[in-house]
């Protein structure tokens, strides 16, 4: 799972980017409100961590902006501004949560857990679901009617990309970005071989579902009609 953390305080960036790393989440962070509107306009993370007051453009000003967008990514605002008045205004304006400073980094995990829970397909903290197909993103290993496999760390990563967003097109640019980063140097060619290695899987499993390519654009995880 892809973060993006928008903190301007460098030594709690720093110190929940650790934390986060360690457990197992792929996380980009910065420290002002607009290069966290570039980041947050690439659509290539799960979730944002979203300090309130930020330098060159205040968080709630941010997430106005996403949501006006029609930028839909889980966020949760981080704040040392605790009142309640402050919690409705952030909620109102499109917030998933709320989390006041300072707070456990084990509160902040299971709030993370909660807002990516919501969406149907996810079972569990760590399973997702779509048609005849379990991934185990813990465990990296993909089920289906047939049997499971072991999966490698960007297969799985990949998958996740594809499960959280079925049968929507993503872009090669939007799966290289989030899951290679946005400043990896990388090939096209690359990309092309992970597709081929998902599509292989999806035969060993014994799954109905399809990795279609989407000519001049990129892929999308389809279901069987109907």
């Amino acid at each position: 799972m892809r973060l993006l953390l928008v903190e301007d305080d460098k030594k709690l960036n720093h110190s929940l980017k650790y934390q986060l790393e360690k457990e197992n989440f792929i996380v980009d962070s910065c420290f002002d409100g607009e290069e966290a509107l570039f980041y947050a306009s690439q659509h290539i993370h799960d979730v944002i961590l979203l300090d309130r007051m930020l330098p060159l453009l205040d968080g709630t000003e941010l997430l106005t902006m996403m949501r006006r967008k029609n930028n839909n990514t889980p966020v949760i605002l981080i704040t040392a501004l605790g009142t309640l008045n402050d919690k409705i205004t952030g909620l109102d304006l499109g917030a998933d949560d709320y989390l006041v400073k300072p707070f456990e980094f084990e509160e902040l995990l299971a709030r993370i857990r909660c807002v990516t829970r919501r969406s149907p397909l996810i079972r569990g903290d760590d399973t997702l679901s779509i048609g005849d197909l379990t991934l185990h993103i813990g465990e990296s290993r993909l089920s289906g009617p047939k049997t499971s496999c072991s999966l490698s760390k960007k297969e799985n990563e990949l998958f996740q990309s594809f499960f959280r967003n079925p049968e929507q097109t993503l872009t090669r640019e939007q799966l290289l970005a989030k899951v290679w980063g946005l400043d990896a140097d990388i090939e096209n060619g690359n990309l092309d071989n992970y597709i081929h290695f998902l599509r292989r899987r999806l035969q060993t499993v014994g799954s109905v579902v399809t990795l279609r390519t989407i000519r001049g654009v990129g892929y999308s995880l389809q279901l069987p009609e109907s």
